[in-house]
C-alpha cells in the first residue's frame, strides 16, 4: 500500500509500534523531528504520557499541524495524540490543546482500577471510514482520561465501569483512545482503513 506516513516524533510516542505497523502494511512511514519535516500523504501523532508534557514536546508542531489539517491532509490521533487535538485537559489545567476539536479531556468516571490497561470490546458506534469492515473487537488500551467532545464526532465507545469515548471522526481528522498498533489483526485493520481514507472522504 503506497503512501508517505509522517509519524511525529516529539518525545512522548509509542514510535517503534506504530512505525513498524504502517510498515507491515505497505505504506512508507517516515518519523518527523522538526516542523519543517512534517510532509506526507498522511499525519500521525502517537503518545503515551502526560497532556502537559505532550503540549509543551508538541509546541513547536502547532501551527504545521492546523494547516496541513486545514489543506486536507489526514491526521490520526493515538491516545495522547487524541487527547491533544482538543481545547484542554484536567490532567494538565490551564495547558491549551491544539483546539482541532471542541472538549476536554476528563478522567475516566468510573471505581475501577486507573490507569486502564488492557483489552475492552470496542462498540462501533456509527458508519466511520476508520472501521469500514468492522463491527467491533478486543483493542487495547492504556489510559486514565478519555475526551469529552462539544461535537457530534463520537464513533466507537468502551465500557471500563462508565461509558468511555474510544474513537472520534470528524473530516479528515480522525482519533482513537486505543492503541492501533498494539490491536492485534483488528487494530492493524484499523490502520490500513486509514491509509484509504482519502478514497472515502
Amino acid at each position: 500500500m503506497e503512501g508517505k506516513v509522517a509519524i511525529i516524533d516529539y518525545g512522548v510516542g509509542n514510535l517503534k509500534s506504530v512505525y513498524n505497523a504502517f510498515r507491515y502494511l505497505g505504506s512508507e512511514p517516515v518519523l518527523v523531528n522538526s516542523p519543517k519535516e512534517l510532509e506526507g500523504d498522511y499525519i500521525v501523532v502517537p503518545g503515551v504520557g502526560a497532556f502537559g508534557k505532550g503540549m509543551e514536546k508538541l509546541a513547536a508542531f502547532q501551527e504545521v499541524i492546523r494547516e496541513k489539517v486545514s489543506e486536507g491532509i489526514p491526521l490520526l490521533g493515538v491516545c495522547l495524540g487524541l487527547h491533544v487535538m482538543f481545547e484542554g485537559s484536567d490532567e494538565s489545567p490551564g495547558i491549551r490543546g491544539l483546539g482541532i476539536i471542541k472538549g476536554r479531556v476528563l478522567k475516566i468516571p468510573t471505581e475501577l482500577k486507573l490507569p486502564h490497561i488492557g483489552w475492552n470490546y470496542l462498540k462501533v458506534k456509527r458508519q466511520c471510514p476508520l472501521f469500514d469492515g468492522i463491527r467491533g473487537g478486543h483493542v487495547y488500551f492504556v489510559h486514565s482520561y478519555h475526551v469529552s467532545p462539544e461535537e457530534d464526532v463520537v464513533v466507537a465507545t468502551t465500557d471500563y465501569g462508565a461509558e468511555v469515548v474510544a474513537a472520534v471522526w470528524r473530516e479528515n481528522v480522525f482519533g482513537t483512545q486505543f492503541h492501533p498498533e498494539k490491536s492485534g489483526s483488528l487494530g492493524l485493520k484499523v490502520l490500513h482503513n486509514f491509509l484509504r481514507v482519502k478514497d472515502a472522504l
